[in-house]
C-alpha cells in the first residue's frame, strides 16, 4: 500500500437502515488503526452517529449557502453535526434528481469552504463502457469540479469511481477493468497538479466482502465507497480488515 494514501472504507447507506442498525454498528463496528472507516448514513441519523467510534459522512448536501430552500441541507448545518465527509455527485442524484456536472460542481465549490471532505462521484453507464468513451466521460465530470475549484482540490478531495452498470446489479468491474480507470483519472489530474499523487481515489461498483481484497489490492484503488455490503456489520467488518 502506498503510505501516502491511507485506505478509506466508506459506507453508504442510501435510503436505508434505522435507528436499530445504528445502534449495531455502533457495537460492533471492528476499524483497524491503519485505515479510516466512515458510514454515510441518511440525514435524519447524522447526530445519532456523530456519537460513534467511525467517522461520520452525509450523502448530499446543497450548493446553497443557506435560504428558501425547502428540504435542502446546508454545509454549515453538516458542520454543526460532525460530520466529516460528504458524498456529492452520485449516480442516483444525479440520475434521481437530475443533477448535471455543473450542478455537482456548485455543490463541492460549496464544501471547499468547510472543514468537511467532499467524495465526488464519477463514473459511466453501460452504453459509454460499450461504446469505448469511458476516459472522455469520466475526464468531463472531473473538469466540470475542477473548474469550479481552486488547488485545494487535489488537498481536499477524495474521488470515487463507480461504474453505474456495476452498481446494485451484482455486477462489478474485474480489478483490471478497476484499476484502469483509476490509474487514468490518477494520471489525468497528476497533469494538473502534482499533490494529485496523494489524492484517493475510491471504487463504488458493488464492493462485497468476497471480492474486496483483490480490488483493495489494486495500486490505484485506495479503498471502497460500499452500497449494499455497508448494511450487514459482518461483511463491512471484512471490507475494513481487507483494507488494512
Amino acid at each position: 500500500m502506498n503510505e501516502a494514501r491511507k485506505k478509506l472504507i466508506a459506507g453508504n447507506w442510501k435510503m436505508n437502515g434505522n435507528r436499530e442498525l445504528l445502534d449495531v454498528f455502533a457495537q460492533q463496528l471492528n476499524v483497524p488503526e491503519n485505515v479510516d472507516v466512515l458510514l454515510c448514513v441518511p440525514a435524519p441519523y447524522l447526530a445519532l452517529a456523530s456519537n460513534a467510534k467511525f467517522k461520520v459522512g452525509a450523502q448530499d448536501c446543497s450548493a446553497h449557502e443557506k435560504g428558501a430552500h425547502t428540504g435542502d441541507v446546508s454545509v454549515a448545518m453538516l458542520q454543526d453535526m460532525s460530520v466529516g465527509y460528504v458524498i456529492l455527485g452520485h449516480s442516483e442524484r444525479r440520475q434521481d434528481h437530475s443533477e448535471c456536472n455543473d450542478t455537482v460542481a456548485a455543490k463541492v465549490a460549496q464544501v471547499m469552504h468547510s472543514n468537511i471532505t467532499p467524495i465526488l462521484c464519477v463514473g459511466e453507464p453501460l452504453e459509454v463502457r460499450e461504446a469505448g468513451d469511458v476516459f472522455s466521460y469520466v475526464q468531463a465530470q472531473i473538469d466540470a469540479v475542477l473548474s469550479a475549484c481552486d488547488e485545494t482540490f487535489f488537498d481536499k478531495v477524495v474521488i470515487a469511481y463507480e461504474p453505474i452498470w456495476a452498481i446494485g446489479t451484482g455486477k462489478t468491474a474485474t480489478p483490471e477493468q478497476a484499476q484502469e480507470v483509476h490509474h487514468f483519472i490518477r494520471s489525468y489530474l497528476v497533469q494538473k497538479s502534482p499533490l494529485a499523487q496523494k489524492m484517493r481515489i475510491l471504487y463504488g461498483g458493488s464492493m462485497n466482502a468476497s471480492n474486496a481484497e483483490k480490488l483493495l489490492a489494486q495500486a490505484d484503488i485506495d479503498g471502497g465507497l460500499i452500497g449494499g455490503a455497508s448494511l450487514k456489520v459482518d461483511d463491512f467488518n471484512i471490507i475494513c480488515q481487507a483494507a488494512s
